[in-house]
């Protein structure tokens, strides 16, 4: 028989990365504020969070990353220009990200890893669980993620993480799941992880991907957690030992996600979640998709 846990309000959005993979574009630009269309990344990432009940947001920053805070506060001179314009609907897009959420913010220091930035959020969440979404996975909003990790998290207790079947010779590229079946077909008990792993070594081929839902006594274990893969304290590490022991703080589960996901950690990716965004918009969308089709017509 499942039973209830503490309802879940806050999440936590690492963005303090240097973004080196889209040098020169984000020298001075956060790469969480490059736009995918013609919003920013981060916007997609924020509004996930709300749209599954989570509107207290915490992102975790460092340095450069104010056009962050700017982008989610109020922009009053832009906001005046548009309303003496009379151009309701560009002020409503400028309004939006100021609404969306109720948003906090504290800054890494060191870039010691993703582990290290889920536990500058410590003082903010407090004993509860929480979420954590990465900037780099954006998921559909028709394939709601975010809302069934909450969901079962809240009949299961512990930790929940997002899932994803991958190619066994990408696996190198992920954290990696073993995992035993439960009585949910989108549901996994995960038995162990590892960061990255060899092909060869690697126990299945469920990778994890940016969305977590966490028990608070994963603060504890990352403060005792060494620095693993890259130098770094990582949050795949201080999961095996909740997975190892259910005592410490509930089982792990997993989410297996078979939905839409734009990677926008890649500059290929990147390009190829913006065109697709741009084909589904409706304002956009037949018209660019003419084009598209022209396009790869005189290429081909």
């Amino acid at each position: 028989m499942t039973q209830s846990h503490p309802r879940i309000s806050k999440a936590v959005i690492p963005a303090a990365g240097l973004g080196t993979r889209f040098l020169p574009a984000t020298k001075a630009t956060p790469k969480e504020m490059l736009p995918v269309v013609d919003k920013p990344a981060i916007q997609y990432v924020v509004e996930e969070a709300v749209a599954a009940g989570l509107d207290d947001v915490l992102m975790v920053t460092g340095r450069n990353k104010r056009p962050l805070e700017d982008h989610f506060d109020r922009n009053y001179e832009l906001e005046s220009a548009l309303q003496k314009k009379g151009d309701a609907g560009r002020l409503a897009k400028v309004q939006e990200s100021s609404d969306l959420a109720t948003m906090h913010y504290v800054r890494q220091g060191d870039p010691k890893g993703l582990g290290h930035a889920v536990l500058c959020a410590a003082p903010h969440v407090g004993d509860e669980p929480f979420a954590v979404l990465l900037g780099d996975d954006l998921i559909d909003p028709r394939d709601p993620l975010l809302q069934r990790m909450v969901e079962v998290q809240e009949q299961r207790g512990g930790s929940v993480i997002a899932l994803m079947e991958v190619a066994p010779e990408q696996i190198h590229l992920y954290g990696c799941a073993a995992v035993e079946t439960t009585e949910d077909s989108d549901v996994v008990q995960v038995s162990g992880l590892v960061e990255k792993p060899d092909p060869a070594d690697a126990p299945s081929n469920y990778a994890i991907i940016g969305r977590y839902v966490l028990d608070p006594h994963i603060f504890d274990i990352l403060r005792r957690t060494e620095p693993g893969r890259g130098g770094e304290i990582q949050l795949t590490d201080a999961l095996q030992q909740l997975a190892e022991d259910e005592k410490i703080g509930g089982p792990v589960h997993g989410v297996v996600f078979k939905g839409r996901r734009y990677d926008t950690g890649d500059r290929g990716d990147y390009l190829r979640a913006i065109v697709r965004l741009a084909c589904e918009r409706e304002d956009l969308g037949p018209d660019f998709r003419t084009w598209l089709r022209s396009y790869v017509a005189e290429e081909m």
